[in-house]
């Protein structure tokens, strides 16, 4: 079995972009356009039709230079050696650890006792969520750590010995991982995604002391140390195997009060490599700010350019300088994006369809066609107050909660905008929302159409009420990659069933499948049965054993299969929680799928009548037939190692609450305590057919609720309930 390596999630980015008959639209686009005349050939850019060659000589045979990096791949063919005992192939989790691929930048802020609940909390606020990892450095650990941080204290507030441990750490733990490592204090502002654009255009397979380049006391020499409060850059060729044996010897030997002069000291005698700020014709770009400085008043290209500003006095002042950097950030974008528009603009009459096939807006992808009536998109209608298009299949339902707050936003864009597009003549206040429509284009994103009743008013105050429509489209960008683990042929998948007695009708059915679709295509899965004894059937298992018969069809299967064992586990408990249930199987299997099985009550949907062939195929049956259960989370499937580490975390709060174990469910788990990307989603393959759910009062309030609206609308759809009522009256009229 394999699952997919990642995860590409959009989410709506938050500008919106409004249109109207003459409207402006706002997009993030990339476009290069070369037009021209040459007398090149396609083939003499090519190396005669080769690809990337690399040196070539006179006589066309490839140079052989110790610089040269092409090389041809070799396949290496896997050989079996007979006489050597068989050793088990381990694989990674990750296909970039398979393949030697490693993240760009990791951070790391100094910090200490003193400013850890302060600076280096805001610091973490304002920049750290941009950087794929960041850590924070101190000598002696606050008593209480702030939540959301990963802070790595070494025992001792010497600068020079903080200085000394961090590098040893970031090479003993991250060395293989990373290829870039910055360095900065935590009273240093700092421009995530400058720094992350600054080492996506190096290389990484250079040794580079990049950052501030200061004298040294004296200033008679002319080498460089970078200067620790504007942050400095080190690649990870430099760190790994150059500059890590030659720290102990820098620690005894060069003595410094300032761990920032100490390591460039160290880089300087023993690698004799100087701090730069320009390197491959990156300038690494810093400001100093002054002690009463004003952020918002500061307009100077150094300061707007900046990827580091320093000194940060107070957390506020950190808070005020990410306000105004996101400031220049967004106006930047939005004038690149209109120069952008413009561009495809003019190039438009040079395409097939010409200005006709500009779409708006401009940049954003046209909106999606459907090919049959079933791929219509519906518009949902929504006025202030309620919205005509409910969860629950209701004809209406109260705006709330993140609903409203979209609608809220939209139109007070809306308004903003007119206001931007006709003022002086015109300026607008809203009355009211007359019609509300949304939609979301999987192309493109959400968009709207809203019906505004509008007070116009003139330069004279003259006043009317007028009625606009206008279109607004929040499109999807900042695309999300989430890693997701990569299973190959050779790791087993532990599937594991809990059965209650009122579920052993259905397991015949479910192991006919299992054999069919695991066993008689040797796939490499384990499946384990999890019998669920209450105490009354525990006492009178000697004699009368509930799941006897489920045990026989095991047996049935292990002797068709000769080779195959189907373990199974018994587990005695009134109240059977998932996470009770975990905690047994935890302990001895390292790959866990559980399965329970539902559908469309039978009874509801057919009555009296037989299914017909067509609505008992396997497409039709579970799109027509039944429904996604958003209220169950029985279905799982996750790392033995990462469920582990978070019923740790959970150990501390069970102290406290004995009853936690029952009021939770393994999905509650990983959301509170995991860390990790939850993803849940429909599965369309994975049909249940139809039981009525036991659901036990001892469990929480919530898991109880849940449990309970699961069997009300797994009866049936609405249709079909209200078919069955209205046969219910005709008979009783009758």
């Amino acid at each position: 079995m394999r699952l997919t390596s990642f995860l590409a999630l959009f989410r709506p980015a938050l500008p919106l972009i409004l249109g109207l008959s003459l409207g402006c639209s706002l997009s993030l686009l990339m476009v290069s356009w070369t037009q021209g005349d040459t007398d090149d050939s396609c083939g003499d850019g090519l190396g005669n039709g080769r690809l990337f060659l690399g040196r070539v000589n006179t006589q066309g045979d490839l140079g052989n230079e110790a610089g040269d990096e092409d090389f041809q791949p070799r396949i290496v063919p896997y050989h079996k050696d007979p006489n050597k005992p068989y050793k088990k192939v381990l694989r990674t989790r990750y296909i970039h650890t398979e393949l030697g691929i490693r993240e760009r930048l990791l951070v790391g802020v100094l910090t200490s006792r003193a400013t850890l609940n302060t600076l280096a909390v805001a610091v973490n606020r304002t920049v750290a969520h941009h950087f794929h990892r960041t850590f924070f450095f101190t000598g002696l650990r606050s008593p209480k750590v702030p939540h959301g941080m990963t802070v790595v204290a070494h025992g001792d507030d010497r600068p020079v010995w903080l200085m000394y441990e961090t590098v040893r750490h970031l090479h003993q733990h991250y060395g293989s991982d990373y290829d870039w490592f910055f360095l900065a204090q935590d009273d240093t502002y700092m421009q995530a995604d400058r720094l992350s654009e600054l080492v996506g255009h190096l290389s990484a397979g250079q040794d580079l002391y990049m950052g501030r380049a200061e004298e040294f006391i004296g200033g008679e020499e002319k080498a460089r140390y970078c200067h620790g409060g504007y942050g400095y850059l080190l690649s990870r060729s430099l760190l790994l195997p150059r500059l890590q044996p030659h720290l102990d010897p820098c620690r005894n030997d060069i003595l410094s009060v300032r761990p920032d002069e100490w390591l460039g000291r160290c880089i300087i005698d023993y690698l004799g490599l100087s701090c730069v700020e320009v390197h491959q014709e990156m300038t690494y770009r810093y400001f100093e700010l002054g002690k009463n400085a004003d952020p918002e008043r500061e307009d100077s290209e150094q300061f707007k350019k900046a990827f580091t500003v320093h000194p940060v006095s107070e957390p506020n002042l950190m808070y005020r300088l990410h306000k105004r950097f996101s400031h220049i950030e967004l106006e930047w974008t939005y004038l690149q994006i209109q120069q952008l528009q413009m561009q495809i603009n003019n190039l438009s009459d040079l395409t097939p369809e010409g200005k006709a096939g500009v779409t708006w807006p401009i940049g954003i992808n046209h909106p999606f066609k459907p090919r049959t009536r079933f791929e219509v998109i519906n518009w949902d209608y929504f006025t202030e107050e309620h919205i005509y298009s409910c969860i629950d299949s209701s004809p209406k339902c109260e705006i709330k909660g993140a609903d409203r707050a979209d609608v809220n936003a939209v139109l007070e864009i809306a308004v903003e905008r007119l206001n931007e597009l006709y003022q002086p003549q015109l300026r607008f206040r809203k009355r009211r929302l007359l019609n509300g429509y949304r939609r979301f284009d999987p192309t493109r994103g959400m968009e709207y159409i809203l019906d505004l009743a509008l007070e116009a008013y003139t330069q004279k105050g003259r006043s009317q009420v007028i009625a606009k429509r206008v279109n607004l489209l929040r499109p999807l960008s900042a695309v999300e990659i989430i890693p997701m683990p990569y299973v190959t042929e050779a790791t087993r998948v532990q599937v594991i069933l809990p059965v209650t007695a009122q579920d052993q009708d259905y397991v015949g059915n479910f192991l006919d499948m299992y054999v069919m679709n695991t066993l008689d295509t040797h796939d490499n899965v384990l499946l384990t049965f999890l019998f669920i004894y209450d105490p009354f059937d525990a006492q009178r298992v000697s004699q009368t054993d509930v799941f006897a018969g489920i045990k026989a069809m095991i047996g049935e299967v292990e002797k068709r299969y000769g080779d195959v064992k189907i373990p199974w586990i018994s587990v005695k408990t009134e109240v059977p929680s998932q996470v009770k249930l975990m905690d047994i199987i935890s302990k001895k299997h390292p790959v866990f799928f559980p399965i329970h099985f539902q559908e469309y009550n039978p009874a509801v949907m057919y009555r009296d009548q037989q299914p017909s062939s067509a609505s008992s195929s396997f497409a039709s049956e579970s799109l027509r037939d039944g429904h996604f259960d958003r209220h169950v989370f029985d279905e799982a499937c996750f790392y033995n190692a990462d469920y582990m580490t978070a019923r740790t975390k959970m150990a501390a709060d069970i102290l406290d609450n004995e009853e936690l174990l029952e009021s939770m469910e393994v999905y509650d788990i990983f959301v509170r305590y995991s860390g990790l990307h939850v993803f849940r989603a429909v599965e369309p393959a994975l049909i249940q057919k139809y039981v009525r759910r036991t659901c036990n009062p001892r469990f929480s309030e919530d898991i109880y609720h849940r449990c309970v609206l699961s069997n009300l609308e797994g009866l049936g759809s609405r249709s079909h309930l209200a078919m069955a009522l209205f046969e219910q009256e005709q008979a009783n009229s009758t």
